[in-house]
């Protein structure tokens, strides 16, 4: 019914039967029937039949007046949302966690903004998680899975966390050679890792660990500067050290324990499609994911102080 009442507004707006047909380019046949459909089912003829004159009864006058505006607005956001969904232009907001965004995802930031030009990246960095749907967000990059029946995830990839120490650490305190030598040690605590939930990746075995921390931060930048400082042993994301251990500022310790492994989703709306702005960041995203191996999991390993 909504159709046709759209049909109704273009034949007036068009003076006629015959030239709606023309312009909305229908058979003149389908034009009357279904105007004519439309005066059964409200129970009013809407427009006076004559070959000469176009006239409104006036229950059409009340008809016209009533849903033109309607419409006339329903069109023209159907038209802009079909846009936006095919456009590779306007506004993208993205929603993502700072840490990762300056170190391992900025190449490819930098990468599809040269890309895409004529996108407009509105990218919000923030280490908590802002809700995508408040932020009004076309599409988010989440560190975990989301339990939120209001959003749709895709994986992208996954990252592991390892033990690592600084050289200058290492050749002051001793390599550690088991789990147990790290009760020796100085440990530094990230308030994300209240318990260090170890895998052997040669033989699958778990362990859970409590080690006490000699310093503590919030933070996880903070705590693998710490680490190049020489202050300690740190539990920490390769994300976040993966420039240090090639550059050899850090050193993996204690192979082949590692901690947990931190999946990475692209998140949007539920009630939202993706235009198409968004579905070309989340697939040039997933691209990028799919050529670093790091961020498929894959663990850094350097035999100089491993064992």
């Amino acid at each position: 019914m909504i159709d046709d009442i759209a049909l109704f507004i273009h034949i007036v707006q068009f003076r006629g039967l015959a030239a709606a047909a023309k312009q909305l380019q229908l058979p003149a046949a389908t034009v009357t029937r279904r105007l004519q459909k439309l005066e059964a089912h409200i129970g009013s003829q809407l427009i006076y039949r004559s070959a000469r004159q176009f006239n409104l009864t006036q229950e059409g006058e009340v008809y016209f007046q009533a849903y033109a505006d309607l419409v006339q607005q329903f069109e023209t956001t159907s038209k802009f949302l079909n846009a936006d969904q095919h456009q590779l232009s306007g506004r993208l907001k993205v929603l993502a966690p700072t840490n990762i965004s300056l170190g391992l995802l900025q190449p490819a930031w930098s990468a599809f903004i040269r890309a895409y030009p004529d996108i407009d990246l509105d990218l919000q960095l923030n280490n908590t998680t802002e809700d995508v749907i408040s932020a009004q967000a076309d599409i988010a990059i989440r560190i975990g899975p989301q339990n939120d029946s209001l959003l749709y995830q895709q994986r992208l990839g996954k990252i592991s966390t390892i033990l690592v120490a600084s050289p200058e650490y290492l050749l002051l305190q001793g390599v550690p050679s088991t789990l147990d030598d790290l009760h020796q040690h100085r440990i530094i605590g990230v308030h994300n890792f209240s318990a260090w939930k170890l895998t052997n990746n040669k033989t699958q075995q778990q362990v859970e660990l409590h080690p006490k921390y000699t310093t503590s931060v919030n933070d996880l930048r903070f705590a693998s500067q710490l680490a190049c400082d020489a202050i300690g042993i740190a539990l920490l994301p390769i994300s976040e050290v993966n420039d240090e251990l090639n550059k050899g500022v850090l050193r993996q310790i204690l192979t082949p324990w590692n901690g947990p492994v931190r999946d990475i989703f692209t998140v949007w709306p539920s009630g939202k499609l993706l235009n198409a702005k968004a579905k070309c960041l989340r697939d040039f995203m997933q691209q990028h994911f799919l050529e670093e191996p790091i961020l498929q999991g894959d663990v850094y390993s350097n035999d100089e102080f491993c064992t």
